[in-house]
């Protein structure tokens, strides 16, 4: 499993402080909200706690607005690497007109942002590795520059879907980041029931291409990664397959029960591993971060969620008469 040097790269304070702030919001986001559903003021939330380090760490290795990403349902933390705003996220789940994903038509965190190159999904697992070959494939046909990365779980290496995507960018050199978010679990499925392998990644020599398992807990190691990856993919050396190793924080979805399949010891261990607490003592550690500056991040973050979830909850509702637009044909 790869890991990080002991040093921080020179000149990088500001970028691993940028990252350390969008770790925080994300966490305080996705935890404010499961706690609207929980309070029935969002009928569903689908989040990633304890994914921050795979998200942000992966999506800073990207050219925003250049290359493709194709998110799956828990990428909090990825959209808003990408600049995605809290508030925008927050009109998706309570399903407003204003909602920039779909104005209240899609399911909570099954985002659409054509402006930054970041496709829509389905609720089907695996159906965006398709989509994501494609994709790579028009790149290399047009001879554009631009790479193509697509995250999902490791429950969805288990689909045909996997497997087509791979086998496909594999014969076809394609620059097309497949990113495995691996928390062990897919849905109430622990790995050994998925598959006889130890990890992921190891599935890539099938397919004639190279494959990393990392430390998805450490935001740097995942950066520096994904960094290598999509240049290599940039260089026109094939696609590349990532395996993060991380954790869920939350049930799988606010209408999953995870005490029916994994145990409260195994996550307050997991919690002990947590990757915006390691981000944050190695910044201390190195002089980067102060305590005083971190307390001052974290209420920013609040401050931002609380505003957002006010201005969102009060936006406009779609209209009725809006149900069916998209769905039947109209007249010109």
């Amino acid at each position: 499993m790869t890991t990080t040097d002991t040093r921080l790269e020179s000149g990088t304070s500001d970028l691993y402080l940028s990252m350390y702030r969008d770790m925080v919001r994300s966490r305080v986001l996705s935890d404010r909200m499961f706690a609207l559903n929980r309070q029935g003021r969002a009928a569903f939330a689908v989040t990633g706690q304890g994914h921050e380090a795979a998200q942000v760490g992966s999506a800073y290795a990207l050219t925003a607005g250049a290359d493709w990403v194709l998110p799956y349902y828990r990428d909090v933390g990825v959209l808003v690497a990408l600049g995605m705003k809290p508030y925008d996220i927050l009109l998706g789940l309570f399903a407003k007109a204003g909602d920039p994903t779909s104005g209240g038509r899609q399911m909570p965190c099954h985002w659409s942002w054509p402006e930054m190159r970041v496709v829509t999904r389905s609720s089907v697992i695996a159906a965006n590795l398709p989509h994501a070959a494609g994709i790579a494939y028009a790149s290399k046909l047009l001879g554009r520059g631009e790479v193509t990365i697509v995250y999902f779980g490791e429950g969805a290496t288990s689909e045909g879907d996997f497997h087509e995507a791979v086998n496909f960018a594999a014969i076809h050199q394609l620059p097309v980041v497949f990113f495995c978010e691996n928390n062990g679990y897919a849905i109430s499925e622990s790995q050994e029931k998925q598959m006889a392998i130890l990890h992921v990644a190891d599935r890539a020599r099938g397919y004639g291409i190279e494959g990393q398992t990392v430390d998805g807990n450490d935001a740097l190691t995942v950066l520096q990664t994904t960094r290598w990856v999509i240049e290599e993919c940039r260089r026109g050396l094939g696609p590349k397959l990532i395996e993060a190793k991380t954790y869920r924080y939350a049930p799988h979805t606010s209408s999953d029960d995870d005490r029916r399949y994994r145990t409260r010891a195994e996550l307050e261990e997991w919690t002990r591993k947590d990757p915006i607490d390691r981000l944050r003592n190695r910044l201390l550690a190195d002089g980067v971060l102060t305590p005083d500056a971190d307390g001052a991040i974290r209420a920013a973050a609040q401050r931002e969620i609380d505003e957002a979830v006010e201005a969102a909850e009060r936006a406009p509702d779609p209209p009725d008469d809006d149900a069916f637009r998209y769905v039947f044909a109209e007249d010109a």
